[in-house]
């Protein structure tokens, strides 16, 4: 038998074994009273009422509102005729900001307040004193509103400036207003919501306003309003007629000619073009 001293020694590789892993201090648990058990929920069918979730894709909208959604893609969808289509090109925010600011300032009176007024003139008239109605100076000065008053206005050439809803409906009442306005030689613009007008005149909606005459202060403002008008609107009258509207794709319509068109080589405007 050989000795163990004769074999030769043996190479080290030079890994080194994984030290030892320190042992973590186990964390003290909270003494927890007996008299209470845990009672865990069940979110199977009839058992624990479930946790509230957002539940909006789930929602069945009310009419009016699906309604004025259909209505939208329905637009966008379409082919939109010039008369309807010039009523979705609308004055930029800044003017519009400018020209409400000077409608606010027009407003007409409330019945609150023309009952004071009227107190006042009676009053005055008791006591025996009397105005001077011929003098232009002490003339109310307010926006007009309803759309035959404001007609009946543009036919006389009396409005300096018109300004009509976008989302009048039927858009039959207003449609004819830009021609008529152009014909006459009346500025007007084409602004969002006619809620906003609404305001301005203590109405819920209002489809069309107009100022006729305004302070001596603010003829300049409602001067650089005229100016925006006419170039926004007046002078390009005749492009927004030759303009249809509408016609426009959704998601899924779009991604199938994309698809097409790559397989055929084509550009996505081509592809639009030829379907």
């Amino acid at each position: 038998m050989e000795d163990a001293s004769s074999y030769p020694p043996a190479k080290k590789t030079g890994k080194k074994p994984a030290p030892a892993p320190f042992g973590k201090a186990k964390a003290a648990k909270a003494p927890q009273n007996p008299l209470l058990e845990a009672t865990p929920k069940n979110f199977g069918v009839g058992q624990d009422i479930q946790p509230k979730r957002d539940l909006t894709r789930f929602v069945k909208w009310p009419e009016y509102v699906r309604l004025q959604r259909q209505k939208v893609i329905l637009h966008q969808r379409l082919k939109v005729p010039p008369a309807i289509a010039q009523f979705s090109h609308t004055l930029d925010k800044n003017t519009a900001t400018q020209l409400f600011k000077l409608l606010h300032k027009y407003r007409p009176e409330t019945k609150k307040e023309k009952h004071e007024r009227l107190t006042k003139t009676a009053e005055a008239t008791a006591e025996g004193k009397t105005e001077d109605k011929s003098d232009p100076s002490k003339k109310p000065l307010f926006v007009k509103y309803g759309l035959n008053h404001i007609v009946a206005l543009v036919e006389a050439k009396k409005a300096s400036l018109v300004v009509i809803a976008d989302d009048v409906d039927p858009i039959e009442l207003v449609i004819f207003l830009p021609a008529l306005c152009r014909k006459m030689g009346v500025p007007y613009v084409i602004v969002k919501s006619k809620a906003r007008l609404g305001r301005v005149v203590h109405k819920k909606t209002s489809a069309v306003l107009a100022l006729q005459d305004v302070k001596k202060e603010d003829d300049r403002e409602l001067a650089n309003i005229i100016s925006a008008a006419k170039a926004n609107f007046t002078d390009k009258y005749d492009e927004h007629r030759r303009h249809w509207g509408g016609g426009v794709r959704g998601n899924k319509s779009t991604q199938k000619l994309r698809k097409r068109a790559k397989a055929a080589g084509q550009t996505l405007g081509a592809a639009i073009a030829k379907a």
